[in-house]
C-alpha cells in the first residue's frame, strides 16, 4: 500500500493491499478513457469514446461500487470512526450513478468531455478516500476480516493480484534493452495528441497497477506518452508477460534524468 497500515492480521493486510492495487488499475484506466472523450470532443472520435467510456464504467466502475456497498461498507458503518464516512461515500456513489446517467445522456460531445472531467474527479476523490481511511479502519479491526469479505469478489480485487508477479524478459523487454537501456497524471497531451502519465507522479507501491490500467483503457492504433525517473524496463517485462506482443515501445528520452517512452497498442 501507498501508506502504512496496521493490520489486524497477515490476510487482511494482503487483502488491502489488493484492493488499493486494483483501485489503481481503475483510477489509471479511468483517466485515459476520460482523456480520449475529451481529446476527441471536436472529431469524428467523440461518439466512439463516449462509448467506450460508458461501456467501463457499466462494466467496471458500477459493479465495483456495488460490491462496496455489499460487503465493506456494511461493516465500516458499525465502526464508530468511519460511520460517517460511510454514509458520505455512499452520497458520493449516488453522484457518480447520476454522472454516468448524465455522461449518456449528455447533448453533444463537449458537453460530454466536461462530464467526464466531472466524473473522473469525483472518483478519485472517491478513492483516496477508500485508501487512506477506510480501508485502514476496517483491517485494524480484529471484529472483521477484509480478507473473507472479499473472498471470490473479483469486482473489488479484480486482476491486480496477478499483474505483480515477476516476469522474464520479453518481446516489450528486449526492445527496451535495444533502445538505451484519481493521484495519476494522466490528462496532458504531448505535441502529437498522446495522453501524458507521468509516473513520477505516482505512489510507487501502486505505480505499475495505475499504468497498467491506463494501457488497459487504449483501443488498438492508440497510445501514450509515459514519463518516468528511471527505464522502466521491469515495467516493460511485467507488460510483455501481461499482454505479449501487443505493445510498440518507443524511447524518446533516454534519461539520465528523465525517460519517456511512447507506448502504442498493436492488437
Amino acid at each position: 500500500m501507498s501508506s502504512v497500515t496496521i493490520a489486524s492480521s497477515h490476510a487482511d493486510a494482503e487483502a488491502a493491499e489488493k484492493v488499493e492495487q486494483h483501485h489503481a488499475e481503475m483510477a489509471g484506466r479511468l483517466d485515459l478513457l476520460t482523456a480520449d472523450v475529451v481529446r476527441s470532443a471536436r472529431t469524428d472520435r467523440a461518439a466512439g469514446a463516449r462509448r467506450e467510456l460508458l461501456s467501463w464504467l457499466r462494466d467496471e466502475l458500477v459493479p465495483h461500487a456495488t460490491a462496496e456497498e455489499r460487503t465493506l461498507y456494511p461493516a465500516a458503518a458499525q465502526i464508530g470512526e468511519t460511520r460517517l464516512l460511510v454514509e458520505a461515500m455512499l452520497a458520493e456513489h449516488v453522484l457518480i450513478h447520476r454522472l454516468v446517467a448524465d455522461l449518456e445522456a449528455a447533448a453533444d460531445p463537449v458537453e460530454a468531455a466536461a462530464v467526464a472531467r466531472a466524473l473522473e474527479t469525483v472518483f478519485d476523490s472517491h478513492l483516496a478516500k477508500e485508501n487512506d481511511q477506510l480501508i485502514p479502519t476496517l483491517v485494524a479491526s480484529p471484529s472483521y476480516s477484509v480478507a473473507e469479505m472479499l473472498e471470490g469478489m473479483h469486482e473489488l480485487l479484480g486482476g491486480a493480484d496477478a499483474h505483480c508477479a515477476h516476469a522474464p524478459q520479453g518481446e516489450v523487454a528486449a526492445a527496451a534493452t535495444q533502445a538505451g537501456a484519481h493521484q495519476c497524471a494522466c490528462g496532458g497531451h504531448d505535441e502529437e495528441g498522446l495522453p501524458e502519465l507521468d509516473a513520477r507522479a505516482v505512489p510507487h507501491a501502486i505505480r505499475h497497477a495505475t499504468i497498467f490500467g491506463a494501457l488497459d483503457g487504449l483501443r488498438p492504433g492508440a497510445g501514450l506518452l509515459l514519463t518516468a525517473d528511471h527505464d522502466p524496463v521491469p515495467l516493460l517485462a511485467q507488460l510483455e508477460q501481461r499482454a505479449p506482443g501487443a505493445y510498440a515501445v518507443t524511447y524518446r528520452d533516454a534519461g539520465p534524468e528523465v525517460w519517456r517512452l511512447e507506448l502504442m497498442r498493436k492488437v
